[in-house]
């Protein structure tokens, strides 16, 4: 097995990285920043594709664009340099936090709690879970979240992870793929401070790999929450995880600061679901 340093930018929060597989690129984000960066494998170029307000998360798109998830609950969809608009606002959220594609399309993405600023440890307004649907309108499917964070489905997509970092876990929902609707959240792991569970992905055997802020590792759960391995990584704020490569058997770790790739795991991951969001220009 290697770990090595891909890029280092000096994010501010390196976050959302998202294996282009029709490009055979890697993208990833600086979240306050609104920095959106591609490394291509092939070439070890790396560089800065689009810049603009913050980015919370991105998805690939059926025709090959990419989603931006925003500030203020605002999406929109970038091809060829351009920004179409998807969601204007969603009222009184702050900002979208990772993101996944469902079998069919859909998109998920949670929000953040809002704190009260003189009372650490009360909050304003709870973060919340939204479903986008395929005609771009939206709804929370679940509130109460303090740090929404990393999302996957099972190889048989009937359940959901979800996690979150302020509670320290990764939670489980039952899913139907054929409506979108999630039910019966439980616990899937919670773990101990300092380390935080953040962006997550689900490989070919079905387990789920966890970035660890705090951390300073990933590591690999079974289906059943038992912890399977771990693999310690430079620096201690690890934020999120995806498989890429043309075999999907490279690992890609974001950090606070850089980009990582962990090669000779010996275990592949499988395609991301590609969303197929609907625009207002798409509508008229």
């Amino acid at each position: 097995m290697r770990v090595e340093e891909i890029a280092d930018y000096g994010c501010e929060c390196g976050e959302a990285p998202i294996w282009h597989a029709a490009e055979q690129k890697l993208y990833w984000c600086d979240i306050p920043r609104g920095r959106l960066y591609r490394y291509d494998p092939a070439t070890g170029e790396h560089g800065l594709v689009h810049e603009d307000r913050l980015i919370g998360a991105v998805v690939v798109q059926e025709d090959g664009s990419l989603l931006l998830l925003r500030d203020r609950g605002n999406v929109v969809r970038l091809r060829d340099g351009q920004l179409e608009t998807v969601i204007e606002q969603v009222q009184d959220e702050k900002a979208f936090n990772d993101a996944i594609a469902d079998p069919s399309g859909r998109v998920f993405s949670g929000t953040c709690a809002v704190g009260k600023p003189d009372c650490p440890g009360e909050y304003e307004r709870y973060g919340k879970l939204y479903r986008i649907d395929l005609d771009g309108t939206w709804r929370a499917v679940h509130e109460g979240e303090l740090c929404s964070n990393g999302l996957g489905f099972s190889l048989d997509s009937r359940r959901m992870y979800f996690t979150d970092s302020t509670k320290c876990t990764i939670f489980v929902f039952d899913y139907d793929p054929g409506t979108g609707e999630i039910a019966n959240q439980r616990v899937l792991v919670t773990t101990g401070l300092p380390a935080r569970p953040d962006g997550l992905t689900v490989d070919a055997e079905d387990h789920v790999w966890s970035a660890q802020w705090d951390g300073g590792c990933v590591v690999r759960y079974t289906p059943e929450g038992k912890l399977e391995r771990r693999i310690e990584m430079p620096g201690d704020k690890m934020t999120s995880v995806m498989f890429g490569g043309a075999e999907l058997d490279e690992l890609y770790v974001t950090s606070v600061r850089a980009l990582f790739r962990v090669s000779g795991l010996g275990i592949k991951g499988r395609p991301e679901f590609l969303s197929r969001i609907q625009t207002l220009k798409d509508k008229m």
